[in-house]
């Protein structure tokens, strides 16, 4: 029997049933070796680090969004063997090229390009100066300016309609404004701006990422240019390589139709498809991986998954049209003999 003993010095051991505690930190080599000890059964316990309320905040490291799935999914993607060194520059050129890392980049330049305007319109919004400034250096800011990203994608009109959510109800019993506004934005702008035939589609990036928009230098204006292009390439670059390979998760997008303007809407709609897998890892072989976990990734999730809807309602409506034509085919050459 082993006890309390790490799966380096377990392996060689076997045991009726082996207890596994796993942690972020472990390598999917450890998790192999440690989930292989028992013979009958193997229990495995994961450790989902919190914050600890008893201390002022979160240590750099937690991650309070951190669930079971999340914890073995960064496990299995943690390699501990040495890797060569075309290996090792293969992963680099990966890592950098990735929707992952360009989305964090272009989020992190508008941050910086929009501050000082999201700045001023929440001290146009009509909160009190007070309140004002407690909104701008609250934590939540950086989340609230997303979302005024986000809402203005999405073709609202944020210097019109931050003051009405500032006048519909009132802060007294607000711990955080900057938290309450970004709520009330969100429930307020979670559809396009418009209806019907006025409504414009909002403005995305691979059909995901909102655009940055508003007055800002040419160097900043440069860098998102840059960036969108650079996404856009790589997802239309994923999607080629899914299809050339006849990968199992283009199978849920259906044939591409053979109509040329049906043919590139449906391309743009698996392109965000495409998008989400490389922008949140997804290596699962289902269209669109495990139910996403923190707020963000379900905004997307909720994206791509009405793209992979239109994209397969396109292709079945091709297969529609072309089956009675198949039907009619032999009759025709009947006829003619």
């Amino acid at each position: 029997m082993g006890y309390a003993i790490t799966s380096y010095r377990a392996q060689g051991i076997t045991t009726d049933t082996a207890h596994v505690l796993i942690h972020a930190a472990m390598t999917r080599e450890n998790l192999y070796v440690a989930l292989t000890r028992g013979r009958e059964r193997n229990m495995a316990y994961v450790a989902v680090d919190k914050p600890d309320p008893a201390h002022e905040g979160a240590h750099p490291g937690d991650n309070p969004e951190a669930t079971g799935r999340s914890v073995l999914f960064g496990v299995l993607q943690h390699i501990g063997a040495e890797l060569s060194a075309h290996e090792t520059i293969s992963a680099e050129q990966e890592a950098w090229s990735s929707i992952a890392q360009l989305a964090a980049e272009y989020e992190t330049i508008a941050a910086a390009a929009q501050h000082d305007r999201w700045v001023t319109l929440i001290r146009a919004s009509g909160l009190t100066d007070e309140k004002a400034e407690d909104a701008i250096a609250s934590d939540a800011f950086g989340a609230l300016a997303v979302e005024l990203r986000r809402a203005e994608a999405n073709r609202h009109d944020i210097g019109a309609l931050l003051p009405r959510l500032v006048a519909a109800r009132g802060f007294a019993d607000a711990d955080d404004i900057a938290a309450l506004l970004h709520h009330r934005l969100a429930m307020a702008t979670a559809r396009p701006a418009g209806s019907g035939r006025t409504r414009k589609p909002p403005r995305l990036i691979a059909g995901l990422i909102p655009e940055a928009a508003g007055a800002m230098s040419p160097d900043m204006r440069q860098a998102f240019t840059g960036r969108r292009d650079l996404i856009e390439t790589r997802a239309d670059a994923i999607l080629d390589q899914a299809l050339t390979e006849h990968k199992t998760r283009t199978t849920a997008l259906g044939t591409p139709p053979s109509d040329n303007r049906a043919a590139a809407e449906w391309r743009r709609y698996a392109r965000t498809a495409a998008a989400y897998r490389d922008r949140y890892s997804i290596i699962d072989p289902a269209p669109l991986g495990a139910p996403a976990e923190s707020t963000a990734q379900k905004i997307d999730a909720a994206r791509a998954r009405t793209a992979l809807d239109r994209a397969r309602r396109l292709a079945d409506t091709e297969q529609q049209t072309q089956e009675p034509s198949r039907r009619r085919g032999p009759e025709r050459i009947g006829r003619t003999l």
